[in-house]
């Protein structure tokens, strides 16, 4: 069985440092240093963490000095870089019994697979992460490793926290336990991103998007997908590992790409950039009510067990009625969470059409690069030669300009209707 860092692509240098940082860590729990962690853990990202190791180099098992072992982590990187994938691997590196994430050993599958009992993993599936999740996750990680190894923590988009949470979070990382690792992921160490105080208090591990033949090469390896459709895959999703996998097996992805790679042809006047801006809106709200619908269904239908629906005992009505607001905070949740999924669904379409004009733009400047879009290229062709690189130019920018937008809490309608009128404008 391959290792823990395997599904890592195209991130040598990241995985060797952590490679080292978790041989770090089992040699400290072998020369049973558990009286010495906190002073290892607590010393801080780089330096003083290396001088604390420093101080063990004599114990048995040889702690390298130079490897540095800290408390806290930020993984960050462009979307499909793998910032989850390397912090759940790591964090199996440092349940593996050998020290090495070998990805056999029970810490090593526990901790891949979710059920590790002192893995504590955050995936916000709403708009952000609140400070109420956050403490009670503190409070848990606060706890005595069970395994006898780490508490670790995965915080999968911290750049989700609310400023509550962050100061929850920043609490536990400026006091750590003796044994918890924070392990966080975010696109960047911007103050929009993470907080200049959590930052300031944690390594960071930068991750940079993996080269087309290293992603087709994992997706025929790990996903048996033919080389030629894992190449196209790959160009097409632009480095981003899960993206990729979906094109390459999912028709109905491959089908909502090829829409919104047509739009350019669409756009022939005013009420066809705003039919445009819709359908790409419903398509992404489809989509999303497509992702979210069946798990919705399952937790409402679960609470309601919970609460008493369909029993017929005495005061089983009554407890329905009083159940009226653990409901109404479930439809927040699905709320949130619905509304989550349409912006990431509409998020890669817009990656989609980046990629259409930026292939019109190097065509335009005829740049010695591979289209992104193999199938649309004739297509960017005969854009390049209509607009010219100015002209494509401005058009990449109006899609960037309209995510930009999006992120920063813009009405998706509006911002896409905008972006339509201005790559019809030129």
């Amino acid at each position: 069985m391959p290792d823990v860092f395997a599904d890592l692509v195209g991130q040598d240098e990241a995985v060797t440092e952590l490679r080292r940082a978790a041989a770090a860590a089992a040699a400290v729990l072998r020369a049973g240093a558990a009286d010495r962690a906190p002073a290892l853990l607590a010393a801080g990202p780089v330096g003083d963490a290396e001088s604390a190791l420093a101080a063990d180099d004599a114990a048995p098992g040889g702690v390298d000095p130079s490897a540095g072992m800290t408390h806290a982590w930020i993984f960050t990187g462009p979307p499909g870089s793998g910032r989850s994938v390397a912090a759940r691997a790591f964090a199996a590196a440092l349940q593996c019994v050998h020290g090495t994430g070998c990805g056999d050993c029970p810490g090593c599958r526990t901790t891949l697979g979710g059920t590790h009992a002192d893995v504590r993993l955050v995936v916000p599936e709403g708009l952000s992460i609140g400070v109420g999740e956050m403490r009670a996750l503190v409070l848990r990680a606060a706890s005595t490793p069970s395994g006898g190894r780490w508490q670790v923590v995965v915080i999968e988009d911290a750049d989700r926290l609310t400023e509550a949470a962050g100061n929850a979070l920043l609490k536990a990382i400026e006091e750590p336990p003796p044994r918890t690792v924070f392990l966080l992921c975010a696109p960047s160490t911007h103050p929009d991103d993470i907080s200049v105080t959590i930052r300031s208090r944690c390594r960071v591990v930068p991750l940079r998007q993996p080269p087309a033949t290293a992603v087709a090469e994992v997706l025929v390896r790990r996903d048996g997908i033919a080389p030629d459709v894992a190449q196209w895959a790959a160009a097409a999703a632009q480095g981003h590992v899960g993206r990729a996998r979906r094109l390459a097996r999912d028709p109905e992805a491959r089908k909502r790409r090829e829409a919104v790679l047509a739009v350019p042809r669409r756009l022939t006047g005013v009420g066809a950039a705003f039919d445009a801006a819709s359908a790409l809106i419903e398509a992404a709200e489809a989509e999303a009510e497509a992702s979210v619908s069946e798990a919705d269904t399952t937790e409402r239908s679960a609470l309601e067990r919970a609460l008493g629906a369909g029993g017929t005992g005495r005061g089983a009505a009554g407890a329905m009625r009083g159940a009226a607001g653990q409901l109404k905070e479930l439809e927040k949740r699905q709320k949130s969470r619905a509304t989550r999924a349409q912006r990431d669904a509409l998020d890669r379409a817009l990656v989609d059409l980046a990629g259409f004009y930026r292939d019109a733009l190097t065509m335009a400047l005829r740049a010695p690069v591979d289209p992104v879009h193999t199938d649309t290229a004739a297509l960017a062709g005969a854009g390049a030669q209509k607009w010219d690189a100015e002209g494509s130019l401005r058009r990449l920018e109006a899609v960037l300009a309209c995510r930009a937008a999006i992120e920063a809490n813009v009405k998706p309608r509006i911002a896409v209707e905008a972006m339509m009128l201005a790559l019809w404008k030129g």
